[in-house]
């Protein structure tokens, strides 16, 4: 069944939501809810309302899928009935109604809730207004009631960093909590006490002492502004703009207020972008054929680490972080102390920051034991190797961790250039056999590339799944080649802004570029966080792999000889003080060094625009390429792995999606164009870039 089910029992009727799976208001939903509503009050028996969802869930939310067929202009934006005006039927019905709240209740479910006369809550359910993370704001109400029923300071909070609440720690926003098994029957005594007047009623939009103080609210909404760090998008301000309407002009205004940004921002790019996000995220981990088919992943319990660099240390401190005890090995105990001691500045820079507390780290920190003898790994469950990016080194550890292993356990490996083939090669278990690329600081970094042969079986895929999602990341699998995906795509960014510096474009304008157009950093600050040297070997390897689209500047390599290496060395493209980049004078004469190594070329004169376009075509189109070789399942894993590994920004969608808006045949065209001005196969479109330029969708 899907819709709104009405029951009467002792003068209450309650009215069930069932949405599966979430209970989302879809417009039949809004629509059968608006239509009991009205069957409750027009009965004479019926006191009071009590609404709830079915199942282990409130409402999670609106109809996501219909949003998006509006931001994308294939549905009508108007609607009957109107979901806002449906919630204020709700708070102006003449019979009390009371949300019993379990599991979510998020977005449209919260307005839902508020604009209910009182609200009763599992300890465990989750509340939020998160419409911010698909580029809008809410726009049933949110902005006007939240305010009235925790104040501006805390419903700014909520709603500008999508933060959820537990039912047992949202005073002002929860009237009673209950257990699950009580959640009904507390629901329907407050309902009565209500209609009877035994419990005041006060409708939610006519509260007023917690926005009253206009200068305090005006100080809140100032405080928030500037704490703002989005670029480049206007749904922030759009929901502080909602927020200071309905305090200066009342609720009725800011209703309307809310009501015009929203459909404004719903026909917005950003809110394309991250809509489109939002179930790109859903599908990554996705794998037809496998997931579909596999049984659930095993639980590992223990897992062993191999190398306790920066890395290592970073993957074990992820692993802790989820429950995993680890066993560490390194050459020698020192480097074993030295790699514990890494892990240990890990858990206390989050202790610091408010994210753990001391006794937590103190136990994640118990798990971790360091050795020095392989052997001492042969009970792990899963063995990760993040050793130095050595193929023969790689392939002995293999070699000898095989026999060792139980025949379940699987053999992962944290390369970012060596073809996992190779390494499954040195085995007699291929089927077993992963890359699990992270990316540093792999404790943080939410990406873990989930790389698979022809040979892995669906088993070893699904466990390797599980595990990811396990430390909280997001996988996104992909198949075994030069670069795996996200290092592959994107060197065409790196090329291309190496192209750009040998032909007079400074490099501190390429990254300012980068930047304004939304990257977290441009070209060449993020070839210094990652270490040049690192970089001069990744190239090299994809550039053997892609002779056709190489390009090579001397200018990463005349860094690397005089020891600059990026962060890591305190120079590269930037020199670093106190850990903060600073633009080097000095980078000049190498600069000048590396043009003359290319020839001196005549110095191009480019806009920041085609600065932008130079170098993230190329990764569209490279994009465009590994689909077609089945490195990767769809556009929109490309797009999620862009933005959680290299920072893409999310409002844009992804480069894929960011393509779309463009249109395919605009990218085709423009990288033509390039490649005729400049005579470089770098910037040459591919077959399967032109041919979805003829369809119309490089999504496709």
């Amino acid at each position: 069944m899907t819709g709104v089910d009405l029951a009467h029992a002792d003068g209450i009727a309650t009215m069930t939501i069932e949405n599966p799976p979430v209970n989302a208001l879809a417009q039949s939903v809004v629509a059968e809810l608006l239509a009991r509503l009205q069957e409750a009050e027009a009965d004479p028996s019926v006191a009071a309302v009590v609404v709830r969802g079915a199942g282990s869930t409130f409402v999670a939310g609106a109809d996501i899928t219909r949003l998006e067929r509006i931001a994308r202009g294939e549905a009508p934006i108007a609607a009957s009935p109107i979901l806002g005006d449906v919630l204020d039927a709700i708070e102006q019905s003449p019979k009390p109604v009371v949300a019993a709240i379990d599991g979510y209740a998020l977005g449209g479910g919260l307005e839902l809730a508020m604009a209910c006369a009182a609200r009763v809550a599992t300890p465990s359910a989750r509340l939020g207004l998160p419409e911010l993370r698909l580029g809008l704001i809410p726009g049933a109400g949110g902005t006007q009631r939240l305010p009235r029923l925790v104040g501006v300071e805390r419903a700014l909070t909520m709603m500008l960093s999508s933060k959820e609440l537990s039912g047992g720690s949202a005073p002002g926003l929860i009237d009673e909590v209950a257990n699950a098994t009580e959640l009904l029957q507390r629901a329907r005594s407050l309902a009565h006490a209500i209609a009877s007047g035994r419990t005041p009623w006060r409708r939610t939009l006519q509260r007023a002492e917690l926005v009253a103080d206009v200068a305090a609210a005006h100080s809140a909404l100032a405080k928030a502004k500037s704490g703002l760090k989005t670029r480049n998008v206007s749904y922030p301000d759009a929901c502080l703009e909602a927020v200071r309407v309905g305090i200066e002009q009342g609720a009725a205004r800011g209703l309307v207020r809310e009501r015009e940004l929203f459909r404004e921002l719903l026909g917005s790019p950003a809110a394309r972008g991250l809509i489109h996000v939002f179930f790109a995220e859903r599908q990554v981990a996705k794998v037809p054929g496998v997931t579909d088919r596999a049984s659930s992943p095993r639980r590992a319990e223990h897992v062993g680490v191999i190398g306790g660099g920066t890395m290592g240390s970073g993957i074990a401190t992820a692993l802790l972080a989820a429950g995993v005890s680890v066993s560490l090995l390194e050459v020698d105990a020192a480097r074993g102390e030295a790699a514990r001691e890494r892990v240990t500045q890990n858990l206390q820079r989050q202790v610091e920051r408010g994210r753990l507390d001391e006794s937590a780290a103190r136990k994640q920190l118990s798990q971790l034991t360091t050795h020095t003898e392989l052997e001492a790994l042969a009970s792990s469950q899963i063995v990760i190797e993040a050793a130095s990016e050595d193929p023969e080194l790689k392939k002995t550890l293999f070699s000898r961790l095989d026999p060792l292993l139980s025949p379940t356990a699987l053999l992962c490996s944290n390369t970012s250039t060596i073809d996992i083939r190779e390494l499954a090669g040195a085995t007699q278990h291929a089927d077993r056999v992963v890359g699990l690329h992270f990316f540093s600081p792999a404790h943080v970094m939410k990406l873990v590339e989930v790389v698979r042969t022809s040979e892995t079986s669906s088993a070893a895929v699904v466990d390797a799944l599980g595990l990811v999602k396990r430390l909280r990341k997001t996988p996104v699998v992909v198949t075994s080649g030069p670069g795996f995906l996200v290092n592959r795509v994107f060197s065409r960014y790196s090329r291309a802004a190496g192209f750009l510096v040998d032909h007079g474009v400074d490099p501190y304008r390429i990254d300012d570029a980068l930047f304004a157009f939304g990257m977290p950093m441009g070209p060449c600050r993020m070839s210094d966080l990652a270490g040049i040297d690192v970089g001069i070997a990744a190239g090299a390897i994809l550039d053997a792999a892609h002779p056709d689209r190489s390009y090579r500047s001397a200018l990463r390599k005349l860094l690397a000889e005089a020891g600059r290496l990026g962060e890591k060395t305190g120079a590269g493209h930037y020199r670093y003080v106190a850990g903060k980049a600073e633009r080097d004078p000095e980078l000049a004469s190498f600069v000048q060094r590396a043009r003359e190594a290319a020839g001196n070329p005549e110095p191009i004169d480019v806009t920041d625009e085609e600065i932008v376009e130079l170098t993230l075509f190329g990764v569209v189109d490279e994009a465009c390429r590994a689909l077609d070789e089945g490195v990767v399942l769809r556009a929109g894993d490309v797009d999620v792995a862009s933005i959680l590994g290299m920072g893409f920004p999310a409002y844009r969608g992804g480069p894929m999606q960011w393509a779309e808006g463009l249109g395919a045949a605009y990218v085709r065209e423009s990288l033509a164009s390039y490649a005729q001005r400049f005579g470089l196969g770098l910037f040459a479109p591919s077959e399967g870039l032109s041919r979805r330029a003829e369809t119309g969708s490089v999504l496709s």
